[in-house]
């Protein structure tokens, strides 16, 4: 594989920061978007809201990647919460793909998005295929969050959106809560725990999306998550074994529909996902499934 020339935006996130640590531990070249004054030779500064990018730097990369956002983590009874949440996606992501279009040769464009996109489908078993449906917030999101991508693909870029489910580690949320929680005997299913939650090891979650970039054969959609996904309650009874803890404290849905106001939708709604396009390229999982995943989760290797 030639080595790669990277243009990260989001890199000093939680996800950011390891994917710009695996890439150049690959060989290849990372220039991170910052909006503090530059570090070094690594680093480009970037005004997003006020539409101001390195236009060169960005036409010229091999692959350009879009990570950053406000946190998804937050007040779900915020306005202000909710309207950042989409408008610093969709910012980000129109001003490169826009810039993108503009080069004589589009950079290969990985979008980050959310498996959210989906919404609540029930028990039925989800590929990249599957239609978006309902109104809660993080899938009214994901669809402007993926228009916002479209300049560049229709200027010819190879576009990638990279439909990212949870991703679980001990150093990070939501698992770190979640942790915190089971530990003091207060972990338990939420609601019936028959939903589906989609989920994902963050070295799969490095691995694939390395794997995206490298390969460039793979364009549109991408779901982030594990081969099989976990109900609810599969998941309760792996991270309760995991923590040596009883797991005997269920939410009902009632409370969480109060509680979680805006959120409630993800934590309740059913999203049966596979990973078809990661599969058809090639990708072989770390973790395949749920216990697969809270061990390396729980102890993550370093």
């Amino acid at each position: 594989m030639a080595n790669l020339s990277v243009v990260l935006a989001g890199g000093s996130g939680f996800l950011g920061s390891h994917l710009r640590t695996a890439l150049r531990g690959r060989g290849h070249t990372v220039t991170s978007l910052v909006r503090h004054e530059t570090q070094g030779p690594d680093e480009s500064r970037w005004d997003p809201y006020a539409g101001e990018v390195d236009a060169t730097l960005v036409r010229t990369a091999d692959v350009v990647i879009n990570l950053a956002g406000s946190p998804t983590a937050g007040n779900p009874h915020s306005q202000a919460w909710a309207h950042d949440l989409e408008h610093s996606r969709v910012t980000t992501t129109r001003l490169l793909a826009e810039t993108i279009a503009g080069a004589s040769t589009p950079p290969a464009f990985l979008a980050g998005n959310g498996i959210s996109y989906y919404g609540d489908h029930g028990d039925a078993v989800l590929t990249e295929a599957a239609d978006t449906r309902g109104h809660a917030l993080l899938t009214r999101v994901a669809r402007v969050w993926q228009a916002a991508a479209d300049p560049a693909a229709a200027a010819g870029a190879r576009v990638v959106v990279l439909r990212t489910s949870p991703v679980m580690d001990r150093r990070a949320a939501p698992l770190q809560q979640l942790r915190l929680l089971f530990k003091a005997g207060l972990g338990g299913r939420l609601g019936n725990g028959r939903q589906y939650m989609p989920m994902i090891s963050l070295r799969d979650w490095v691995g694939a999306t390395v794997h995206l970039a490298e390969h460039d054969d793979v364009s549109g959609p991408v779901n982030l998550c594990l081969p099989i996904a976990p109900t609810n309650r599969e998941f309760t009874h792996a991270l309760a074994a995991g923590v040596r803890r009883p797991a005997v404290v269920p939410v009902p849905g009632p409370v969480i529909k109060v509680a979680g106001g805006r959120m409630a939708p993800e934590l309740l709604g059913s999203v049966n996902v596979r990973p078809a396009a990661l599969l058809d390229a090639g990708y072989e999982f770390a973790d395949q499934d749920v216990e697969d995943l809270v061990a390396t989760a729980l102890n993550p290797p370093d």
